[in-house]
């Protein structure tokens, strides 16, 4: 039996474009050396590219999708694929987060050091990703999934530790501006939002967390590291992940008791 493929080592949106990809070859009947060879304008790439295309390890351009769409006589398929699956660039290949976000029914976080990114301002955001105004863009861009009309928005419920209210990011002002919109988001009830006053006992402190809920009633959960994310199917992680998200809203504060610690700080630390 082959080995299971570790989730969070590729994107799942690269891997379905691979898969299709191989496909096409495959009823071709050609080797990845073969296809390899038109590639590039005729000048060829090596077949360890077609492979890291294939397994989802590496995202292509869309000129090589092009190509391979006129050699593979996919009649326009893989450019279809390529604008749906691969052509944001923004992300990371590991991040697969933002394609399960418009698609779940309910969306609970826990953050212990920073703002959520679906609540983020752009200059909050921007001091976070130093400037990188791809990356700001394609995170406000996330956040539309609060805000649409059809289908109707994910229920989204954030645990927000207190210390992420205290923690400068960027300057006074960016956080002052940051924290505002969180209140006017909640207030809209777009969030649901409560502080968890900053305990070391609960098992969230082991770091960021998501979890959503699939219209199948199925769970995916992302959990923040340090070099990458993780993104989790599996039903002991999602135990787990869930057993935290428990904990700490045990120890969180009610929604208006937040709004007003909120306020607090805006008022005493950032104005």
């Amino acid at each position: 039996m082959a080995p299971q493929r570790k989730r969070g080592t590729v994107s799942p949106t690269l891997l379905a474009f691979g898969r299709r990809f191989r496909r096409l070859r495959e009823a071709k009947g050609w080797t990845q050396e073969a296809v390899a060879r038109r590639a590039n304008g005729g000048m060829g790439v090596k077949p360890q590219y077609i492979g890291a295309v294939e397994n989802g390890r590496t995202r292509c351009t869309r000129e090589f999708a092009e190509t391979m769409d006129h050699a593979l006589d996919a009649n326009g398929e893989l450019l279809y694929l390529y604008d749906d699956l691969v052509k944001d660039a923004t992300f990371p290949t590991w991040f697969d987060w933002h394609t399960i976000e418009p698609e779940a029914d309910m969306l609970q976080s826990y953050q212990p050091l920073l703002i959520h990114g679906l609540l983020q301002t752009p200059a909050y955001a921007s001091a976070l990703l130093k400037g990188d105004k791809e990356a700001v863009d394609a995170r406000m861009n996330r956040q539309s999934v609060l805000t649409r009309e059809s289908p109707a928005p994910p229920e989204f419920s954030v645990l927000q530790d207190e210390v992420s209210l205290h923690r400068l990011t960027g300057s006074p002002e960016i956080m002052k501006e940051q924290l505002e919109q969180v209140i006017h988001l909640a207030e809209e009830g777009i969030v649901t939002l409560q502080v968890v006053p900053s305990r070391g006992e609960h098992l969230g402190n082991l770091g960021a967390f998501n979890l959503a809920t699939m219209p199948d009633r199925s769970e995916i959960a992302y959990v923040d590291m340090t070099v990458r994310g993780l993104t989790l199917t599996d039903p002991d992680d999602i135990a787990g992940v869930s057993r935290a998200l428990l904990s700490a809203r045990s120890h969180a504060l009610p929604v208006e008791h937040s709004l007003n610690v909120i306020r607090k700080v805006v008022d005493e630390k950032w104005t």
